[in-house]
């Protein structure tokens, strides 16, 4: 369902799933922010919204592209995302306190991002969530900003084009086991990039046309299964 989030300049809009109660239990249930990639708040990440849903999780997507023109907006997130700091981060923070302060909340929440939103699940790593599970988020150039990190779930495809990628999974495991950050990383050999999203064919979508970004079901599947088990420890 859409939702509206408070944040400190305005309101954004988002997407929120509710566990049923049928399926998942009686609330209060833990939450988990879903960070959208490139192409914002799309059919896919509202999938993976209400999976979390299924699987026993208030589960809100914030639209990261809410003020304004998607080009203007895309510059800008991706700024903050190098800064590592600004209005989107604060937007993420929003989203947070938007799910914890529910009366069928727990308190504890989680963040998951892919492509750019994984960048940002990782540094959001660093502000207040109990766990976050980035995939194939570029890392930051400093990792020395890990240290005191929640615990992190992290996923890479080996057969990511993009150079940043080659060795992220490596470099980002050292990083933690340095500043002893719970975590669990894994690089599969067989995924390329964005390989846990289902980007919706067509004549627009250029994402399919770029050899190494595809969906890879047996990757994503296993990636599902150790997030899941992850936030089951750290949320639960």
């Amino acid at each position: 369902m859409r939702t509206t989030i408070a944040t400190q300049d305005g309101t954004i809009d988002g997407y929120l799933a509710v566990p049923q109660v049928e399926v998942s239990g009686q609330g209060p249930w833990p939450g988990v922010v879903v960070v959208h990639d490139i192409t914002g708040v799309s059919d896919d990440i509202r999938a993976i919204t209400d999976r979390f849903a299924t699987a026993g999780y208030l589960a809100v997507a914030p639209n990261l592209f809410a003020r304004g023109g998607f080009v203007r907006c895309v510059r800008g997130v991706f700024r903050e995302l190098v800064a590592g700091s600004g209005r989107t981060h604060d937007d993420l923070d929003a989203a947070r306190r938007h799910i914890a302060d529910r009366s069928d909340c727990t308190g504890r929440v989680g963040v998951v991002g892919f492509c750019m939103g994984g960048g940002f699940a990782l540094l959001a790593a660093t502000r207040a969530f109990d766990a976050s599970a980035p995939y194939y988020g570029e890392l930051p150039a400093d990792l020395s900003v890990l240290d005191g990190a929640c615990p992190v779930v992290a996923s890479f495809g080996r057969r990511d084009p993009a150079p940043a990628m080659k060795g992220a999974a490596g470099r980002l495991t050292h990083a933690l086991r340095e500043y002893a950050v719970p975590h669990d990383v894994k690089e599969y050999p067989e995924a390329g990039h964005s390989f846990a999203n289902r980007f919706a064919p067509g004549p627009l979508n250029a994402l399919l046309r770029v050899p190494g970004i595809a969906y890879h079901h047996e990757s994503s599947e296993d990636a599902w299964r150790r997030v899941l088990a992850f936030f089951a420890t750290h949320l639960r």
